[in-house]
């Protein structure tokens, strides 16, 4: 049986595995992805900050795949983080399966890195800030998915950064 700590190693080995196969100096995006919907956050190039990019109207896997590879190369992407849906209970469903797919689907398409990041909650906490926020419905409707996408990859970037030995240095205070 596999201890909850060794889970998490093994977690953290495939976040430092991708950091060094992805470009570096070059930015990652965040997928969220959908069934009606794709939606993608970008990285600065320090890969510090998440930022929401946009929401790709999933048509069929073929212009969806094309959009984000066109995205990747305005942007010089290094690296893509999807969101991987698991259950609450950390078991792989349908829709694992489904992301699964699309992702090696993709790789012919567009060769980049791939880390997979548990995204369980994300469009929940994204959907009550924007409840808090007095956001109308409408405009929920049209941020979740890019927001979720930038939740998604922040909390990669920060494990990313949490495994530099020198993160502590990174924002030096000026007096």
């Amino acid at each position: 049986m596999v201890s909850p700590d060794t889970r998490q190693d093994a977690r953290t080995d495939d976040i430092a595995a991708f950091a060094e196969a992805s470009r570096g100096g070059a930015r990652l995006i965040g997928v969220d992805l959908g069934t009606k919907t794709i939606g993608l956050a970008l990285s600065d190039v320090q890969r510090r900050i998440a930022s929401p990019l946009e929401t790709i109207r999933r048509v069929k896997f073929t212009p969806d795949a094309g959009r984000l590879r066109d995205l990747c190369l305005k942007h010089a992407v290094g690296g893509l983080v999807f969101g991987l849906p698991l259950n609450m209970d950390g078991s792989e469903g349908p829709r694992v399966q489904s992301t699964r797919a699309f992702v090696r689907n993709l790789k012919p398409i567009l060769d980049l890195p791939v880390l997979f990041h548990d995204e369980r909650l994300s469009t929940a906490v994204v959907t009550r800030a924007l409840i808090e926020a007095d956001a109308s419905r409408a405009k929920r409707a049209q941020l979740v998915d890019k927001l979720a996408a930038a939740y998604i990859l922040q909390g990669a970037l920060d494990m990313m950064q949490a495994r530099e030995p020198d993160a502590g240095d990174r924002f030096p205070v000026f007096s």
